[in-house]
């Protein structure tokens, strides 16, 4: 064979083994070699359309690769499905920011269709951009069924879905306060808000000389508004509750009823709320318990109403923030100024804070009861078709009974936290981009028809198909103008790549439920959970039976990566400095579920070299037998050290293959294992042996064999992690040959020797002497081996001579008396390294001499200072423990020394 480069470079091999893969067809289930029957699927969360792929999206890569080539190798149906998400808020905000910068222009002057259109180009591109760095992580993915959120498919899906939930009463339109963006202009979701320390004025006054309960706030201006001052109906102000006071605030007259609420909490600030419904959830809620009348005081775009009267109406929030307090100094109402720290909540994408207004928007209600529509398919368990059903109890349900799994399992704390406190969810957003709300109104005004398909007309229209008239009176219609929230299409995603509505589609009859979702920890409620929701309403089945979430990728400092501290990682110039199979283990190993990962640039070029390490055992193997042929079965072993390597590879794949395998999904453990392996146990003692059992022509043969089954084994049990650089090295073994459907190697029976491993113990023993004492590394020592079991180690001493740099080795059954020589014990085994002639005598015991007595007398001071009982009384209980820690480690250190010494004299 023609003889491998001394160095793997990755990008001369790259490019060409991922096209070949992805021409092979392999990676579409359908076209996979052999008889497959059990399936694994795993749906790819779309990354948005909006640019590039970061490193936090390599790590999410790189598992879920891992994950599905492991799977594919071990003969299952293997289907790993692509796409993206239209990402509907950040993809509009990045054109409209894009237009801005080079046209000075803004989506009204284009008009909705034009802006749209410009939005396509740019997702089209971005989509192009992400597919490349897809397939340059090395990614085994089914481009054949690639998928995007807002395609014709996943429209149809969302349509049925609407129009199903409306059936069902699950999804209604009301007035109610909503999380609204001024700058965006559009509904956020409670989960998609951004809280920011920031730091605000507590103000505390009475809203008149006339209203003895005073109020505090930090946000005067909201203050127009306010319907009530809620108390606790035991607490200090309890004999107001009832009461009510008219009195003219800053400009606005305000009619305020005293109520009692036990959710008000006695001990914070006066122990009175000022009760603003039209600006707060919590005061909202309030008021609807408490049947208060709601005045919008501030806009869409931030600005005071003229509901807010004189003083104020037409002015920015901050401005009549300041108005207000004036005004309160001005007629002695201000009791008081406190400087506070809050969180102060803000828009994901554009940074706005957001205004709480009362608006009408379309909601899902997760609390109302509907006949719960279970699946023949893949039932899930404890729940009857046709039981009554809530979509928050199929949300505790799925996790509770163990039917959806999340890993790690402490998140299922943090998943139930937030079911538990779970309000209707707000689902129409005011963008261009996105969904449109499949809803049609009447704009006919019923004219020509009858009195009762008049007050139809009144309903809206809800249809999976485009509407052109009304269905009642046969007049105009007009589409609701809002789109839906980007994460209502996200969560039908695991069902809609396959197939769904088509509930006879085979992907759909085939691959669902998905077996895994693999995703950051940061988007479990985001998307997780609503992916939960949305297929066991649609569909009466999970949509996986786990959910991996994985950490943060944080610097090396352990900083969170961003433009102001210039510390992102692109994963792109990784590759090219370091190479994909390094790149993809610096973000596996070392990476365990739940837990951020720092990633120094360090790390990944120490992964270059072990790829490196691996190519190099590799060619050494294939560079020192006679010829390179598939070994698929292993080799019956000749010497101890076959033994032992055999069985240690057995014990290492058993481990592997239960940790690859779901529920564990082990990865980083998996590949620390073979890393362990292939580098000390088969590169650092095995292939040492190697080297001298190819010289004996009665075990050059079976030798031979033994290195090409472990190395190519190894090759097989590394492809998940490293595709590129297995993958190249097995075709000099099967130059056609892919690795990617290449069969997981059998369960090995052979058992480790026990043999070798005494080899292993003592050889280690003479290398740790030989330090000790300073035996210059080419200068050759007598050692002595004392046992019972000479004629053991005189059948070894070949394979310890290989190993260990000795002169000559003795083996004997008795200890002879003598001096200068170094002694450990192992078991009924003692190793004596001589040293007369390997070194200076005479120096060395002066060396040792002098560093014992330093530690001699570090441990006098230590005792004297521990003996002192008043510092021991004084110092706190961790500094004592601390010194004593430090006394034990100096003894240690001395007992060293003058066992060393005792060995020389």
């Amino acid at each position: 064979m023609p003889e491998l480069p001394k160095a793997y470079v990755a990008e001369e091999y790259e490019d060409a083994i991922a096209k070949t893969e992805r021409l092979s067809g392999f990676y579409n289930p359908d076209q996979l070699p052999g008889s497959r029957e059990k399936t694994f699927a795993v749906i790819l969360p779309p990354p948005n359309a909006t640019g590039t792929l970061h490193i936090g999206h390599a790590v999410m890569l790189a598992i879920q690769d891992v994950v599905v080539r492991f799977q594919r190798m071990r003969g299952k149906k293997s289907l790993w499905l692509p796409g993206t998400d239209h990402a509907a808020i950040a993809t509009q905000v990045k054109v409209e920011k894009l237009l801005a910068q080079e046209e000075h222009k803004t989506r009204h002057d284009l008009g909705r269709e034009a802006f749209l259109k410009r939005v396509d180009a740019f997702v089209e591109k971005s989509r192009a951009t992400i597919r490349h760095q897809i397939e340059k992580m090395g990614c085994s993915i089914d481009w054949s069924r690639e998928a995007f959120t807002l395609d014709e498919a996943r429209n149809l899906a969302v349509r049925t879905c609407f129009k199903r939930m409306y059936d069902d009463r699950l999804i209604y339109r009301g007035h109610r306060v909503i999380n609204w963006d001024p700058k965006g202009q559009t509904v956020i979701s409670d989960d998609e808000l951004v809280y920011e320390e920031r730091q605000a004025t507590l103000y505390t006054f009475h809203y008149g000389k006339d209203v003895p309960i005073p109020i505090a706030t930090t946000r005067p201006e909201t203050k127009v508004g306010d319907t009530a001052i809620a108390v606790h109906p035991k607490g200090r102000w309890k004999k107001y509750i009832g009461r009510e006071y008219d009195v003219e605030f800053a400009g606005a007259s305000l009619h305020l009823r005293v109520i009692g609420d036990e959710q008000i909490d006695e001990t914070f600030g006066t122990g009175a709320l000022g009760v603003t419904p039209a600006h707060s959830m919590v005061d909202a809620e309030m008021a609807q318990r408490h049947m208060l009348p709601m005045v919008q005081v501030i806009d869409e775009h931030a600005q005071m109403t003229d509901a807010a009267g004189e003083l104020v109406r037409g002015m920015s929030v901050q401005d009549a923030r300041e108005h207000i307090v004036a005004w309160l100094k001005e007629n002695d109402l201000m009791l008081g100024e406190q400087e506070i720290t809050q969180n102060v909540s803000t828009a994901e994408r554009t940074g706005e804070v957001i205004e709480p207004l009362p608006k009408l928007q379309w909601f899902i209600d997760v609390n109302k009861e509907f006949a719960f529509s279970q699946s023949k398919h893949a039932p899930i368990r404890g729940l009857k078709n046709g039981k009554k059903v809530t979509l928050k109890r199929l949300l505790q349900h799925t996790v509770k009974s163990g039917q959806v799994g999340i890993i790690p399992d402490r998140f299922e704390a943090t998943y139930f936290h937030w079911i538990d406190h779970l309000r209707d969810w707000c689902i129409s957003r005011q963008l261009w981009y996105g969904h449109r709300i499949p809803v049609w109104y009447c704009v006919a005004c019923g004219k020509g028809a009858s009195e009762e398909a008049m007050k139809r007309c009144k309903e809206p229209i809800v249809s999976t198909e485009n509407v052109t008239s009304c269905p009642h009176c046969g007049g105009a219609v007009k589409q609701d103008p809002d789109t839906l929230d980007t994460w209502f299409s996200a969560g039908l995603w695991t069902f809609s790549t396959l197939g769904w509505p088509d509930e006879s589609a085979l992907d759909l009859q085939t691959y669902h439920p998905t077996a895994l979702l693999e995703t950051g920890r940061d988007i479990l409620f985001f998307w997780v959970a609503r992916m939960i929701l949305m297929s066991t309403y649609c569909l009466g089945e999970v949509p996986f039976r786990y959910a991996y979430l994985h950490g943060l990728v944080r610097d090396g400092q352990g900083r969170k990566m961003s433009k102001s501290l210039d510390n992102i990682i692109d994963p792109l110039d990784m590759i090219k400095a370091y190479g994909t199979d390094a790149v993809r283990l610096s973000l596996v190993i070392g990476s365990t579920p739940g837990n951020d990962l720092n990633l120094p640039k360090e790390r990944i070029a120490g992964f270059r070299n072990f790829t490196n390490k691996l190519w190099n055992i590799t060619r050494f193997v294939f560079m020192n037998v006679r010829e390179v042929v598939r070994v698929d079965v292993s080799p019956k072993p000749v010497t101890a050290a076959d033994r032992w390597i055999l069985g240690r590879l057995a014990a290492v794949h058993a481990s592997v293959t239960a940790k690859l395998e779901e529920p564990v999904f082990a990865l980083s453990q998996a590949g620390e294992e073979l890393r362990d392996f292939t580098w000390s146990d088969f590169a650092d003692w095995y292939i040492e042996v190697a080297k001298g059992q190819l010289k004996d022509e009665h075990q050059m043969s079976s030798t031979e064999q033994i290195l090409l089954y472990v190395s190519q084994t190894l090759l097989k049990l590394w492809h998940p992690f490293m595709p590129f650089v297995t993958q190249r090295l097995w075709q000099e073994v099967d130059e056609d040959g892919l690795l990617l459907v290449e069969a997981w190697p059998d369960a090995l029976e052979t058992k480790p020797d026990e043999a070798f491993s005494r080899v292993k113990d003592v050889v280690t023993m003479i290398r740790n002497l030989r330090a000790t004492y300073r035996v210059p590394e080419r200068t050759a020592v007598p050692v002595t081996l004392i046992s019972a079991q000479c004629d053991f180690w005189k059948d070894m001493e070949p394979m310890i001579r290989t190993l260990v740099l000795v002169e000559s080795l003795s083996v004997c059954d008795v200890a002879e008396s003598g001096a200068q020589y170094a002694v450990a014990s192992l078991g009924d085994t003692e190793v004596r390294v001589h040293l007369a002639g390997a070194i200076d005598v005479k120096a060395e015991i002066a060396r040792l001499m002098s560093a014992w007595q330093d530690v001699e007398d570090y441990v006098k001071q230590q005792e004297k200072k521990l003996k002192n009982k008043a510092f021991v009384k004084a110092a706190p209980v961790e500094v004592v423990d601390g010194e004593r820690r430090k006394l034990d480690e100096a003894c240690a250190k001395r007992d060293a020394y003058r066992a060393q010494l005792d060995a020389l004299t």
